[in-house]
């Protein structure tokens, strides 16, 4: 193919990834969590009191020609569910990109609210859940509900590798998968830290611990521990490019 061409099909994928955020938004297929979004943005946190939430679907974030895909859990109530834009406005957040400014995935270390000038350069980021759901544990129907909103991402990034951040976001990625016509080996690979999964045909998947503050808080996940692991997927994308 072209350069011309590669132009005009990546300006078409943007395109239809932007429309495709537009669709995710308006989204109010579970009524769960369209009641607790909107709960919490009408109630708010006493710290948040002059904000107006964003109390909708938070749609994926970053760069549409990404190499790089992080694979979340789902907006937190009042961090995504607030600011309306992945990973921003919380501990979580300030974890994730002060990481990923280190790798040179991100121009900037913090993520306060979406007009701060953040932008990411190969990497984007997505979540197979993309309403706040109550104790950040979203039902299995409502992963299923969403899910078609994943697979139509997925398709439309043209990712070489997925690091997926915990074990809901590993699981997801292999029923992702296997909903495209992956082979998925049995028994079922199983999360770890650091873990690689190559399958034929598709991204490697890579493991890492959640960035939410039960783990970077208690040393289970440290930014030494996140830099390798970002340090390994550059690697692999660099692999894979040979490919």
């Amino acid at each position: 193919m072209g350069t011309v061409a590669k132009s005009n099909a990546a300006g078409k994928g943007e395109a239809e990834l932007a429309r495709l955020q537009e669709e995710i938004i308006t989204c109010r297929a579970c009524p769960r969590l369209v009641e607790w979004r909107e709960q919490v943005a009408r109630e708010k946190r006493r710290a948040f009191r002059d904000w107006t939430y964003w109390g909708r679907p938070v749609p994926g974030f970053g760069d549409p020609r990404a190499e790089l895909v992080i694979l979340g859990l789902a907006p937190a109530a009042h961090g995504a569910n607030r600011t309306g834009r992945m990973f921003t406005g919380d501990r979580s957040g300030d974890f994730l990109y002060a990481g990923l400014h280190r790798a040179g995935f991100a121009n900037q270390p913090r993520s306060e609210h979406r007009e701060d000038g953040l932008a990411l350069t190969g990497a984007y980021i997505v979540a197979p859940c993309k309403c706040a759901p109550p104790d950040n544990k979203p039902l299995p129907e409502e992963l299923a509900r969403c899910a078609p909103f994943l697979d139509r991402e997925m398709a439309l990034l043209p990712a070489r590798v997925v690091l997926t951040l915990g074990a809901i976001a590993w699981n997801s990625t292999l029923a992702w998968l296997g909903r495209v016509g992956v082979p998925i080996p049995s028994p079922r690979p199983a999360f770890g830290h650091g873990t690689e999964l190559a399958l034929p045909g598709a991204p490697v998947l890579l493991g890492c611990y959640h960035v939410s503050q039960q783990n970077t808080q208690t040393g289970r996940l440290t930014p030494a521990m996140f830099d390798a692991v970002m340090a390994q997927a550059r690697a692999l994308i660099e692999n894979r490019r040979g490919t």
